[in-house]
Order: C-alpha cells, then structure tokens, then sequence
C-alpha cells in the first residue's frame, strides 16, 4: 500500500471485517491507518495485492465504478468537510442528489429519519458555524448514513473534539453499528477501547495485524 509520492506505508495486511462488525483501527501517526481507509473507499489506488469492499474489488475497479462504490459506504472525516455557505438540509441534500436521488418526497424524510438518528432535528436550517463541533460531526455522521451505508469508514472522526463529546460521538457510532452497519473507526483515542471493547486492527513497522484490548492497553499505559 503506497502514498501518493509512492511511498510504501503498509507492506502486509490481511484482514476482514465481518457484516455488522466493530473494529478500531489504531497505531502511531504515519503508521499508514489514513493510507489504509483512504485505499478502502477508493481515494487512494490498491498498489498490489486483492481486496473487497461492499461487493466492490478494489484491485478490478474502474474509475466509474468509485461513485457506485462511494453509495455503499460512508465516510467521516476528523474535519466534518461541510459546505460553510449551505445549510446542514442543503448540505445533506446536496449528497442525495448526487447519489441519484430523484424524490423530494424521499429525500426530504430520508433527511428527517437520518437527523433523528444523530440527535439533531431541530437543526436543519441552521449553518455549519452556528453548530458546536460535536453537533458539526453528527450532521457529518448524518450525511454518510444517508444512503444506509454497509459499513462506515471513520478516521478519527473525534480528533477535534473535546472528551466528553468523544465519548458522545463514540456512543452514536456504537448505537449505529448496533443497528446492523458496520464501522471501522481510526482513531488514537484508547480509551475508547475501555469504553466500548471491540476488536482492534494495529498498524506498527508497515504492518497490520488483530490485536487484544488488553495487550494494547497494557502496551501504551491507557
């Protein structure tokens, strides 16, 4: 697995995640976690080897198959990437239409059901700046479920926010995950593991391998 500059970040990774599956993604800061869920949703090229995502194989994928790819799957971003000149209706409605949603009947309750998931009803008119960060990455959250997703690429999806709101955002993911979707969450935050213990995939020396809870707790003094 390689960077844009080509690069080698991963030289060996062999993992699968299963429907409906938790699974944390964690190592050091350039240990290739971003390089691995960028290849998963088709932002970065797979150099070698096979992989599968949401029935896509990625080492077969053609260009115009990244879109059709990109409405299985959801992705969060640490820096919410909302549009700051549309409102959070506007912003989520911007993505259905661009996923092939023709109904405004359809999008208008799939926009409501997606807002009640994340808690946020009430604020479909308001900007992106008159939300807190927390409330900016719910709507984040809101927009990657709006196509009911397989699975949930997040990378570090609470690196800007304060602990107690992590651990709200973290408590949203698992109420999602709960419903069926499955979640790979990067993210340096191990004490996330305490909080809710799942499976974790660590990335060390250009490898990927299944890690227990307790040796990674044990290991950084989390």
């Amino acid at each position: 697995m390689v960077q844009e500059d080509g690069s080698v970040v991963i030289r060996q990774l062999n993992f699968e995640i299963l429907k409906g599956e938790f699974v944390y993604l964690v190592g050091k800061t350039g240990s290739g976690k971003s390089s691995i869920l960028r290849t998963l949703y088709a932002d970065l090229a797979l150099a070698n080897g096979e992989a599968e995502v949401a029935g896509y194989k990625l080492h077969k994928l053609k260009r115009d198959d990244i879109p059709q790819l990109r409405r299985r799957i959801g992705i969060i971003f640490q820096d919410f990437q909302l549009f700051a000149d549309r409102t959070v209706a506007e912003n989520l409605l911007f993505v259905m239409r661009a996923t092939g949603w023709g109904s405004k009947a359809k999008m208008k309750e799939r926009l409501s059901t997606v807002m009640m998931m994340v808690g946020l009803e009430t604020v479909q008119q308001k900007m992106p700046h008159q939300l807190s960060g927390g409330e900016q990455q719910r709507v984040a959250i809101a927009r990657a479920l709006i196509n009911e997703p397989h699975i949930l690429f997040a990378d570090e999806p609470t690196g800007n926010l304060d602990p107690t709101v992590s651990a709200e955002i973290l408590d949203l993911f698992v109420r999602i995950n709960g419903s069926g979707t499955a979640i790979l969450m990067a993210t340096h935050n191990h004490g996330f593991l305490k909080r809710h213990p799942a499976r974790v995939l660590f990335c060390e020396n250009g490898m990927v391998k299944d890690i227990s809870r307790k040796v990674l707790l044990q290991r950084f003094g989390a």
